[in-house]
């Protein structure tokens, strides 16, 4: 009997490579057959082969339909169901909006020193120095061959090496490369592929019959209706030369070795061949051809490689191994640069340098406010190997490490020795931070094929996490020992998820009882002081919190499950998504009401939802009184600089006023008109004060002034800011005699206004037949201040016309002093 499933495409970039190696595995679990059919295209194609379910074209909102036929088919198509609806959607990310292009502003202090500009379009952003280093191209069929000797020897010998090198990679790697390589290994297992390549050894060579597959998979995806897909064929290319390298070794081989920093040109780059390249000297990378959905630039972003698409240098041949210096936000590489070029790149260098150092500041240090509350920061991860990046990204712990992650994708569960060699990974990694372990929360929306779980109507209310634990209490007690046998190597806390009751607190805490005794027993150590929390996420437990704080060390809000059951509302369900909130009166007095309670009881309390990261929400998080606020890793340190820019008492008053909103539109309405971030930054200020500058020119001294700007967070678009100073220099000149110049705008690119002031080490040229100047007073007002504009130009003029003024200038050797100094010319 056939079982069909009828369902509508949700992932936002469609079946590709990613989402179809999950649906592989998914349906290599069952012995019948698994077919999906997109009836939009009218493709059908094999769901336990990947390349098939890329081949379907399948792309946002398609209705598909996935049929199970076989003996276990009704079980299949169970598990699939769930699968379908609450997994399958997860299992990739939306792309980045492209967006339409700003306008990209070249500075002026670029431009006058006339230099030689290639122009492209940027795809990864950066600025870089180097020698430009042409890298040439090894097609398919460059390794066309009619020998036919041993050829299914060859060829098997061939994928089994490039499948081992895959595996080997992949043990290596971690987040954008490891979802690749995952993906390149899928696709290079699967059978269709396989049987392909196999079919046609019995009358080709096994170079010709790997090409002849290949082209055939790449001409279908080269039809397909997502730019997404179609840029996959790359990944087949990519695939097609490691397994025609494997079988022909002797032929030719791309050297990848860089000996000095450099520039790659390519026409196209696989991934693996960006892997090759070693990374010390590889500072930036321009090619012909390539689409910002494909894994080469997924690539390039993971490894900061600021990265170019630019056609024209390819046919260049006399630019190859010259120095360029290549700035891929304006889009351009500058070949064989003058001394100005040279230093306006080299100052550009420093100025990103710096900004990047600015966001940096928080890494490693437990942020306070500006009125002195600490609050920590930790990551949400699922992997060993994510601790110590996560640490330096900003990181102050582990605030979710989700064990479930191990069980999936297996036909059996980890072995106790696999799971204490992840958890001690984790706390070596973790160099003394806090790591919290939550228990497996696997069963209803999470199956595993080997606990042979039942199918449940409504899994997110059913049989999973602590529920299943008495049933499955070898599993149970497995994790208990990996977690307690690790725990000697560093600071470990255990979290158990899902709990309703005191009883199942109780119960898990006899368990991990039972489990010390009996690793006492058998003189393995393991640490005495490990803390237990729980998870709070049903809204029962919010009713006991007084009882359960004496059970437990520590609380973690969940805030997605806890939003999700306090409302009634399954996120997931499109129809009622648009109810989904956490900023509504209940949850934020369910908030105030645990933070309360727990600190009542010295326990400590934390949130590790996606809430944490909304910038929105932060203000009443920090005022909640929360002890830490768990998040992706890219979300810390933006969140981090905001929460330093915050002040506890200001977003206290604002979290008691929100819990006494009567509904969500009142919460809103309140948010949008409360400015809780730090006042303007002070219109004069020691961190835009420079004494014995060294700039060479007019050009440099404005570049430098303005990149300040944007180090210091009072612009957003240096260049454009830097545009509208041109423009009104172009107008007449700044020079005001006795060697000042006090070049000025009002700018829309400017969040606060700012005098800026440079007292030159050396006189410079400013303009036409003007002398020279050493002493620079830079004016930038935003939009709101555009009054104050000619008003404290005027008075500036004035007081530099005496002469006692400019001395005490020119006399004063404090950054501090001077700004007092400007600060009272202007009161």
């Amino acid at each position: 009997m056939k079982y069909e499933l009828m369902f509508q495409c949700n992932l936002p970039n469609g079946i590709h490579a990613r989402p179809a190696s999950h649906l592989e595995k998914k349906c290599r679990l069952f012995s019948c057959q698994v077919m999906l059919t997109n009836h939009r295209t009218n493709k059908s194609g094999d769901a336990k082969s990947a390349l098939e379910l890329i081949g379907t074209d399948t792309i946002h909102k398609d209705n598909c339909t996935i049929s199970c036929e076989g003996s276990d088919a009704k079980y299949a198509f169970e598990i699939l169901k769930i699968y379908i609806n609450n997994e399958f959607p997860l299992c990739d990310e939306p792309l980045k909006a492209i967006t339409e292009e700003k306008q990209i502003y070249l500075p002026k202090s670029l431009i006058n020193y006339c230099p030689t500009l290639i122009h492209g379009k940027s795809l990864v952003s950066g600025i870089v120095k180097g020698r430009l280093v042409k890298f040439g191209s090894v097609t398919l069929h460059s390794y066309a061959t009619d020998f036919r000797e041993q050829e299914e020897e060859r060829f098997t010998n061939a994928h089994n090496t490039v499948v081992k090198n895959i595996k080997h990679e992949l043990c290596l790697a971690t987040g954008p490369e490891a979802d690749i390589l995952t993906s390149h290994l899928s696709m290079v297992t699967d059978h269709n592929l396989i049987a392909g390549i196999t079919h046609r050894l019995t009358h080709n060579s096994t170079a010709n019959a790997i090409i002849a597959t290949i082209d055939e998979y790449i001409s279908k995806f080269n039809g397909a209706s997502s730019e997404y897909l179609r840029a996959r064929t790359l990944d087949l290319q990519d695939l097609g030369l490691q397994l025609l390298s494997a079988a022909y070794p002797q032929h030719h081989q791309e050297d990848s070795t860089l000996t000095e920093d450099s520039i790659v040109i390519a026409h196209e780059m696989t991934p693996s061949q960006f892997l090759k390249i070693d990374k010390t000297h590889f500072k930036g990378l321009v090619l012909a051809k390539a689409s910002h959905t494909s894994h080469t630039i997924i690539l390039a972003k993971s490894f900061n490689i600021p990265t170019l698409v630019c056609g024209e240098l390819q046919d260049k041949h006399d630019y190859g191994h010259q120095l360029a210096y290549m700035d891929s936000q304006l889009g351009i590489i500058a070949i064989n640069p003058n001394e100005g070029t040279t230093r306006y790149f080299e100052r550009a260098i420093k100025i990103s340098k710096q900004r990047v150092y600015s966001e940096q500041i928080y890494i490693g240090k437990q942020i306070a406010t500006l009125d002195g509350h600490t609050i920590e920061v930790g990551a949400n991860i699922t992997h060993p190997i994510e601790v110590q990046a996560t640490l330096n990204a900003g990181a102050d712990g582990v605030g979710l490490f989700r064990t479930e992650m191990a069980y999936m994708d297996r036909d059996q569960a980890p072995t106790e020795d696999e799971l204490y060699e992840c958890y001690r990974d984790a706390l070596i990694n973790g160099g003394g931070n806090s790591i919290i372990f939550r228990t497996i929360d696997i069963g209803g929306d999470k199956p595993l094929a080997y606990l042979n779980l039942p199918t449940e109507n409504n899994p997110f209310l059913g049989y999973r996490a602590v529920r299943i634990y008495p049933k499955f209490l070898t599993l149970f007690h497995c994790q208990l020992r990996a977690l307690l046998r690790a725990s000697v190597h560093g600071k470990s806390r255990i979290m158990f998820p899902m709990i309703n009751s005191i009883e199942e607190i109780r119960w898990v805490k006899s368990q991990l009882e039972e489990v010390k005794y009996q690793l006492t027993h058998e003189g393995i150590p393991f640490s005495e002081h490990i803390e237990i929390g729980i998870m709070v996420e049903i809204p029962s437990t919010v009713f006991i919190l007084d009882h359960i704080c004496q059970e437990v060390d520590f609380l973690s809000i969940g805030s997605n499950d806890m939003t999700q059951y306090l409302l009634a509302i399954d996120r997931d369900n499109q129809s009622i998504s648009y109810l989904y909130s956490s900023l509504v009166p209940s949850f934020l007095r369910m908030l105030k009401q645990v933070v309360s309670t727990a600190h009542q009881y010295n326990c400590w309390v934390g949130l590790c939802g996606e809430l944490g990261s909304d910038h929105r929400a932060l203000p009443l998080l920090l005022g909640s009184g929360l002890d830490e606020l768990s998040m992706s890793t890219p979300a810390i340190l933006a969140t981090k600089a905001r929460l330093a820019n915050m002040n506890y008492q200001q977003c206290r008053a604002l979290f008691l006023r929100a819990c006494q909103c009567a509904t969500r539109r009142e919460i809103e309405t309140m948010l949008d008109k409360t400015q809780l971030d730090t006042n303007d930054k002070p219109i004069i200020a020691s961190e835009c004060i420079f004494l014995d500058a060294e700039y060479a020119s007019k050009e440099e001294a404005i570049q430098a002034l303005v990149g300040n700007l944007g180090i210091t967070g009072r612009t957003n678009n240096s260049h454009a800011l830097e545009n509208d100073l041109w423009a009104r220099e172009a107008v007449f000149s700044t020079d005001l005699g006795f060697g000042f110049a006090i070049p000025h705008t009002k700018s829309e690119h400017l969040q606060h206004s700012t005098i800026s002031m440079a007292r030159l080490a050396k006189p410079i040229h400013w303009q036409g037949d003007t002398g020279e100047i050493d002493f620079i007073i830079m004016l930038t007002l935003n939009n709101n201040d555009s009054a104050q504009h000619m008003k404290i130009f005027s008075s500036l003029a004035r007081k530099l016309m005496h002469k006692d003024f400019r001395e005490k200038l020119h006399a004063t050797q404090n950054n501090q002093e001077i700004a007092e100094q400007l600060a009272a010319a202007l009161a």
